[in-house]
């Protein structure tokens, strides 16, 4: 039989015996290196070299930034600012949860460490004013899914590596789609909003709304130091990764103090944990991608989607079809390493821009995080409201239906990615 399709098969089959995913991709790699007399020997250096990439440095810092500013505090004081200026229209309460999401996913680089942030301030205030708590949940975990796209993203870095591209690109190219999925989710807000008469707060008067803004401006401007020094050239992505711990920590220690030792200790904790995970599993999900690659995998399963329709039309509708049953099963790292190398060659063949392919592959892993069974937004936000997930699954449908709809802006519009790194002269 076809080694790739032994290869695919049993990591498949890994997975759905519930087998977790980096013991399944690790497991394949190092199986089929060894039956097929391909230097199991390279193992070490190929795990090393996947790792040992200056770029993805940012990674385990962003996270880090991520938790620290989560511990922190800096959510709070946005919600409240947010709150004040939206009212009490319907769905008011939904729409300050979206804006929060989109505004903390440009401090955080994860949809995880966004749900968690704005979803213990969000859930609780929703539920008091009575939106029904799964609702809550669902709307939490859709908004998040913004933090992928809105720069910092970990997502990026990780793409930018495998792809060799610009990251400041990347990260350019995201803010206009990541906009647009949190706009896509205002019409599901108001709508059921609507249906259930679910309100909001009564409306900031000028000295409120004054007296919040200046309590949330640490908040606000973490995101002009971070991505403003990026595009202003004054230090590249990875050292804004670290700028963006360090701003966390001066704000924690110096100017709210709410981070003493024993809270130190757990965020660093928390995030050596996080950064762990994520990097094992780009070590190993490389070395898949170099054993499928050396067996010739990926090359016959690019020609074979070419096989299907020489329209690239018709080629962009069954990846992105096959990005999101993946990012079902998935994470987006993984997804990454065992996809791209099947992408890059059809990529060439159509001359498609390598950063809007990386926005659209990666609105698609975005939506990944609320649909089971992987679903990582969504179990962090049943876990919050302590709901059911099939409760918060139901209440999901239509924020995913309103998703689906800006990724498909994004697939056939390529101007909206790339209008912002063009209009910014980044390269």
């Amino acid at each position: 039989m076809e080694p790739g399709i032994l290869l695919f098969g049993l990591f498949f089959v890994l997975l759905l015996a519930g087998v977790p995913i980096l013991t399944a991709v690790g497991a394949s790699a190092l199986l089929f290196l060894w039956q097929f007399n391909l230097g199991i020997q390279v193992t070490a250096a190929n795990v090393y070299a996947n790792i040992a990439k200056f770029p993805l440095l940012a990674i385990p810092f962003f996270i880090l930034a991520g938790f620290v500013m989560d511990r922190v505090g800096l959510s709070r004081g946005l919600v409240t600012l947010l709150n004040l200026l939206v009212g009490p229209v319907r769905g008011g309460l939904g729409l300050v949860a979206v804006g929060g999401c989109v505004f903390f996913g440009a401090i955080s680089g994860t949809g995880p460490a966004d749900t968690a942030a704005i979803g213990a301030v969000m859930i609780p205030a929703m539920a008091r004013r009575g939106y029904a708590v799964g609702f809550a949940a669902a709307l939490v975990a859709a908004a998040a899914t913004t933090d992928v796209l809105i720069p910092p993203s970990v997502a990026f870095v990780v793409y930018a590596v495998i792809t060799e591209t610009s990251v400041a690109r990347l990260f350019a190219a995201g803010v206009v789609p990541g906009l647009l999925m949190g706009l896509a989710l205002v019409v599901p807000v108001v709508w059921l909003s609507r249906r259930h008469g679910w309100g909001g707060e009564p409306w900031g008067t000028p000295r409120e709304i004054a007296r919040a803004a200046w309590e949330a401006k640490w908040g606000l401007v973490a995101p002009v130091i971070i991505l403003g020094g990026i595009y202003g050239g004054v230090f590249t992505p990875t050292e804004a990764a670290v700028v963006a711990v360090a701003y966390g920590l001066f704000v924690g220690l110096v100017v709210f103090r709410n981070l003493g030792l024993r809270e130190l200790y757990a965020t660093f904790r928390d995030a050596a944990v996080a950064s762990a995970v994520v990097m094992i599993v780009v070590a190993f999900a490389g070395l898949f991608s170099w054993t499928g690659s050396t067996l010739g995998v990926m090359d016959r399963a690019a020609r074979g989607l070419l096989g299907w329709s020489d329209n690239p039309y018709v080629i962009l509708l069954l990846l992105n079809a096959l990005l999101l049953v993946a990012g079902m099963l998935l994470d987006a790292i993984s997804i990454y390493y065992v996809f791209l190398p099947i992408f890059l060659p059809l990529m060439k063949q159509f001359a498609w821009d390598p950063i809007w392919f990386g926005v659209m592959m990666t609105v698609n892993l975005a939506i990944g995080t609320v649909t089971p069974p992987v679903a990582v937004n969504l179990y962090v936000a049943a876990r919050l409201a302590k709901v059911p997930i099939e409760e918060v699954s139901r209440w999901a449908l239509p924020f995913v239906a309103a998703l689906l709809v800006a990724l498909l802006l994004v697939v056939y519009v390529p101007a909206l990615t790339l209008w912002l790194p063009d209009a910014l002269g980044i390269r």
